[in-house]
């Protein structure tokens, strides 16, 4: 895999990579986690360390990338390159934090003095860069971003409230057909997760790792209400057909670390494993034309769209291939990983009009990968159990599922485009989520709904003493916890024109086609 090859940077852009390298060598060896963070977070907490009883467990770093919704083209790899260093800054703090953790419990400025200061030092550097790129190529850089360089630090007993694990998250979601409306609970890291667990075997933060997920961040599905609403009515002139494409379960085993949407160009982009089925040429150096021209899964072969989502692990005392590699067991993410037992794709209409054509080339992330620090906006996780569905899906809480039901993840992707953009500079502002009775705003078109459902066989976790045994979880960013509503999707449309026409076609007449 090749190298991210950028510009030669500012020897002051230099001296703050050094002094990021410098900021890890904390001494001692670090047990599975590096622990890491993103510049995509959106928490706007002032920088500050609580005295608290223990250690900071995670850094809540304010969201740069999500501010920059309009990004000149000719500028869009270099800013692109800059908030890939800011992550890879944040994730040298995250192995600082965890090799002083004795420090820590004996000063409590130790994290500011040592950590914090240094990291808001780094991330103003990058910061200045990304205004002047922006500015150099005519754009206009928001002056707020000075704003996001410092960081919080968080204690580790205030990321785990509610232990009962009966959390208001359950009824976020709308039935797998809409954006959950999550957004006006704040989520910043007071989401559900074991207040009780203490240091023993799960070490604070539950899991092999110490970063998730806990006891409280699984419920007995047999257990709760019925909260699946009911879908939007389709109305005369909406479009009621299907079409679905088979693109296998990933039995070749292709993974990697990367993000190509989000970190272009940047092996261990996304710092967790993917799954991928569809286009067979995905990683971080790939662009419109391999795309084009690679192999794809799907039976259909005018479908070389790719579909990639993190994988799920069982923590069950053991290791996978990537047990010592960034991105797996170096990162957090350890266990053993379970392929997938049915995927199905489908993609379906609009309850109020016809649907366009998705333009080639389009991009859709759905979901949020950072919600235990963005909060809940822009989540989108639908776990629940077969035989559950229809009554229940869970957006903050993983299902125990009764012996002979399997664990279901469902997504269901915004619907509306601007008519213009591939992507967009914070990859969510060119495509927008219908609302109730399927109307698109604001001049957007209505494409087909890309909606994935994700079967898997997992052994049921057991709940013993405040302690979860043989827990299961998605990958992610170890600050996030492992916590079920960090789940997410991605997409790279890659339908050739004969194909996505027969796609609208079926969608806008009514008709179930493959």
């Amino acid at each position: 895999m090749g190298r991210n090859i950028r510009k030669r940077r500012s020897p002051l852009a230099v001296r703050a990579i050094a002094a990021s390298a410098a900021l890890a060598l904390g001494g001692g060896g670090l047990i599975w986690a590096n622990f890491y963070a993103s510049a995509h977070e959106t928490n706007s907490a002032q920088n500050s360390t609580k005295s608290a009883p223990g250690w900071v467990a995670t850094i809540d770093c304010p969201d740069v990338g999500q501010q920059l919704s309009s990004v000149p083209d000719q500028a869009r790899g270099e800013v692109d390159g800059e908030l890939a260093t800011m992550d890879q800054q944040i994730t040298d703090a995250y192995q600082r934090l965890n090799t002083t953790r004795d420090a820590q419990t004996k000063d409590t400025n130790f994290v500011q003095n040592s950590v914090l200061g240094p990291l808001k030092d780094l991330r103003k550097v990058m910061i200045d860069r990304i205004q002047l790129e922006i500015n150099r190529v005519g754009g206009n850089a928001p002056e707020q971003l000075d704003d996001l360089a410092a960081c919080n630090g968080r204690p580790a007993d205030q990321t785990q409230t509610n232990a009962d694990g009966q959390n208001n998250g359950q009824q976020q979601n709308n039935g797998g057909q809409q954006q959950n409306t999550g957004g006006q609970q704040q989520g910043g890291g007071q989401q559900q997760g074991g207040g009780q667990q203490g240091n023993g075997q799960q070490q604070g933060n539950g899991g092999q790792a110490g970063n998730g997920p806990v006891a409280a961040d699984f419920v007995d599905i047999t257990k709760v209400q019925p909260n699946v609403s009911k879908k939007a009515q389709t109305k005369r002139g909406g479009s009621t057909g299907t079409f679905t494409s088979s693109c296998g379960v990933n039995a070749n085993k292709k993974f990697n670390t990367d993000n190509v949407i989000v970190a272009p160009g940047v092996t261990n982009g996304a710092h967790h494993l993917h799954d991928y089925v569809g286009n067979q040429s995905n990683d971080a150096f790939a662009n419109n034309d391999t795309f084009a021209a690679a192999q794809t899964t799907c039976s259909n072969q005018g479908d070389k769209s790719s579909y990639y989502w993190p994988v799920v692990r069982v923590q069950n005392g053991t290791q996978d291939f990537d047990q010592n590699n960034d991105g797996g067991g170096k990162e957090g993410n350890v266990g053993q990983i379970k392929q997938v037992k049915q995927a199905q794709i489908k993609y379906v209409g609009n309850a109020k009009s016809k649907v366009v054509a998705m333009p080639k080339f389009l991009r859709i992330i759905t979901g949020d990968a950072k919600t235990l620090t963005n909060g809940l906006a822009n989540a989108n996780a639908h776990w629940s159990c077969t035989g559950f569905e229809n009554k229940v899906q869970l957006t903050e809480q993983y299902p125990i599922c009764p012996q002979g039901s399997s664990v279901v993840r469902s997504f269901a992707f915004q619907s509306c485009w601007d008519g213009q953009n591939i992507d967009s500079a914070n990859h969510r502002t060119h495509v927008a989520f219908a609302d109730g009775q399927g109307n698109c705003g604001n001049g957007f078109k209505a494409i087909p709904q890309l909606t994935m459902r994700l079967v898997y066989d997992v052994p049921a976790p057991t709940l013993e003493n405040g302690q979860v045994k043989n827990p299961y979880a998605v990958d992610g960013f170890p600050e996030q916890l492992h916590k079920a509503s960090t789940d997410h999707d991605d997409f790279i449309n890659v339908f050739d024109t004969g194909l996505m026409n027969k796609m609208v076609n079926c969608i806008n007449t009514g008709k179930q086609c493959k």
